[in-house]
């Protein structure tokens, strides 16, 4: 019997070797705490920041705007959780799209059992969200907008910057899911114009278990 072909990469990636390599002094014999004032806490913190570098480099922001996360859900959760946990005596109107992937929906679903307006915007025949249809339901009461930037299914990259920039014609949030888009197209978080950005490593040949949350300087949310 032959071995099976692996053709999901949308859902995960495999470990890349060179990443491996880059990884294991960090598994091995350089296993010290980051925050521990010795020079085995020092080489860890000094790695970190490294890693920090390059992943800003990627987005083209700077090193104080990566969070490092455990994955993709909890950079979502704590963009989404924690713009509105910080700003939800202000504004209560929150607008997403039909065809995000669960770690977004799910959340959206909580808020909306916490007393915020959920919308979800339509697609087109193409799995396109309409910067028209975002126009529509934006509003001065608007919070937070969240919308992917490549479908995880059908591949669609959305027009997020034109969402984006309507948004901010309202004093809103801008969060966008891009763990089906960083590493595959160039992704600029100055060119999209969005305030968050989430990342899923194991999308792009990293360990499953590790992701980073872009947060634009001035951006304030909730831990």
């Amino acid at each position: 019997m032959s071995e099976p072909i692996y053709l999901d990469y949308n859902a995960t990636t495999p470990v890349a070797p060179e990443v491996v390599d880059a990884m294991l002094p960090w598994l091995t014999t350089h296993f010290g705490n980051p925050s521990s004032d010795h020079p085995f806490g020092r080489a860890a913190k000094q790695a970190v920041e490294h890693a920090r570098g390059q992943v800003a480099a990627l987005l083209g922001c700077s090193v104080a705007e990566i969070v490092f996360t455990s994955g993709g859900t909890e950079a979502n959760n704590l963009a989404i959780m924690g713009s509105c946990h910080r700003h939800g005596r202000t504004r209560s109107r929150l607008v997403t799209s039909t065809v995000e992937h669960p770690a977004v929906a799910r959340p959206f679903a909580r808020l909306g059992t916490e007393g915020f307006t959920v919308v979800h915007l339509p697609v087109d025949g193409e799995g396109m969200v309409l910067p028209d249809a975002a126009r529509e339901q934006l509003s001065d009461d608007t919070l937070l907008v969240s919308v992917m930037l490549a479908n995880n299914e059908t591949g669609t990259i959305m027009p997020l910057a034109e969402i984006a920039g309507l948004a901010h014609e309202h004093g809103a949030i801008v969060h966008t899911d891009a763990a089906q888009a960083v590493g595959k197209i160039p992704v600029s978080v100055a060119g999209l114009g969005v305030d968050l950005l989430s990342i899923a490593g194991h999308k792009l040949y990293a360990p499953k278990g590790v992701g980073a949350l872009f947060m634009r300087e001035g951006t304030q949310i909730d831990p």
